[in-house]
């Protein structure tokens, strides 16, 4: 399993997509399964039952997904804040890689400033609250990931290139890409 953190709008669900295309693997996107199993959006279950809750479901989820991977592998976006709980850190650590997809808050801002989904960011001033989450959350990011990629603005193309590079140069897949060389730590 190949799991990619970082902020809201950091580009995880988009990049995870072309990067489990590229491997011919599944792409899951946590958020997505979690509204699934909520059978409402997060942002309504939030609202209803509160960061904790949600965070508890969350947990469930990354736990029953790095338990069982489907076919021969596995590209997991994580939502923004799978990465404050300790238990999902390590979690995802032991699954395999995990990259950090960094993206400034100033860039964030220009990409989520319509978005009326995300509800950390339903705020007066959302900047302002995606410079806090940054600061609270990029140590977390920096901690749980092997890999940080710069995403800025790059392509998509050139991100999974990028992010496939960084795996195949460390030995985390083959080269050839013909299956994982994942590395299964204890």
């Amino acid at each position: 399993m190949i799991s990619l953190v970082g902020m809201p709008g950091g580009g995880k669900s988009t990049v995870g997509r072309h990067l489990a295309r590229q491997l011919g693997w599944a792409f899951v996107d946590s958020d997505a399964e979690i509204e699934k199993r909520l059978g409402c959006s997060i942002r309504e279950y939030f609202d209803r039952e509160g960061e904790r809750a949600f965070r508890d479901v969350e947990q469930q989820v990354l736990a029953e997904l790095a338990a069982s991977p489907p076919g021969p592998g596995l590209v997991l976006a994580t939502g923004g804040g799978a990465v404050l709980r300790e238990a999902n850190r390590q979690l995802l650590k032991r699954a395999g890689p995990v990259v950090y997809l960094r993206c400034s808050p100033e860039e964030l801002f220009r990409r989520l400033r319509n978005d009326t989904q995300r509800p950390l960011l339903q705020v007066a001033d959302p900047l302002k609250r995606l410079r806090e989450l940054y600061r609270e959350r990029d140590p977390l990011y920096r901690d749980t990931a092997q890999f940080v990629i710069e995403t800025g603005r790059p392509s998509i193309p050139t991100l999974v290139n990028m992010v496939l590079m960084q795996l195949e140069l460390t030995g985390h897949l083959d080269h050839r890409r013909a299956g994982p060389a994942i590395d299964r730590r204890p």
